[in-house]
Order: structure tokens, then sequence, then C-alpha cells
């Protein structure tokens, strides 16, 4: 499966931003999606994961309350809607396929697909 992130940018601090995840080649009704994000000099963080049934959901405690995952299984799509956006919300934002058909994992080396990042820029 292929993955396409876009739906980054600008954007002042307070406001909202919405990435979307697209796939093509397979459907992505049967894997789990993550949100991942890496800042420069960081590490890849977990952001934010849906199960494969759109069943359960997953966040960081950083973006809690902030961010909502969802699916959209006949637009072949995951979303990540961001809202209240914070400057320390700025990074390269990548989404991730996993077809393990129990877990929604934390950790990117359970990911085997990737798309290319996108980046959010948050101004103070």
């Amino acid at each position: 499966v292929q993955l396409q992130a876009c739906g980054g940018g600008l954007v002042q601090a307070g406001g909202s931003l919405r990435l979307s995840c697209a796939a093509s080649g397979r459907t992505l009704s049967t894997y789990a999606v993550g949100w991942f994000r890496q800042a420069p000099g960081k590490k890849r963080e977990f952001v934010s994961g849906i199960h494969w049934s759109g069943g359960s959901t997953h966040y960081a405690d950083s973006v809690k309350g902030r961010f909502t995952i969802s699916r959209d299984d006949a637009q072949n799509t995951v979303y990540l809607q961001m809202n209240s956006l914070k400057p320390e919300d700025a990074a390269v934002y990548f989404c991730a396929a996993d077809r393990h058909p129990v877990r929604v994992a934390v950790s990117p080396r359970a990911y085997e697909y990737w798309g290319q990042g996108t980046q959010v820029t948050v101004s103070s």
C-alpha cells in the first residue's frame, strides 16, 4: 500500500489544520494507521493511531483533547484534525500503516508502510 500525507502548512498558534493520509494500491480498511511527527533534532514520536475497525483510537498525552483521528474507508483515507495548535506541535508529520489485526502500535518500528511527510509550522 502506498500512502500520501498532505494538509500541512503554516498556521498561527491556536489555529487548526486537517492532515490527510490517502492510500493507493490497496485498501486501507484492514490496516491500523498511525500519525507520527518529527521535529528537527528530535526522534520521531507517536501522535495518534486508529485501529483498522475504527473502533479504537489512541493519542499522545501532548495532543489529547486537541487532535482527533478518524478514517473514511470509502475514501481510503485517514484524517488527523488538529485544533488549538501550539508552537511545539511544529514538525514534519508522517502517516504509517500496520497490518497487525489487533494492536495500534505507538512504536514506529511496528509500521510497515510510510507516507512522505507533510510540514506543519505553527507561529507564535
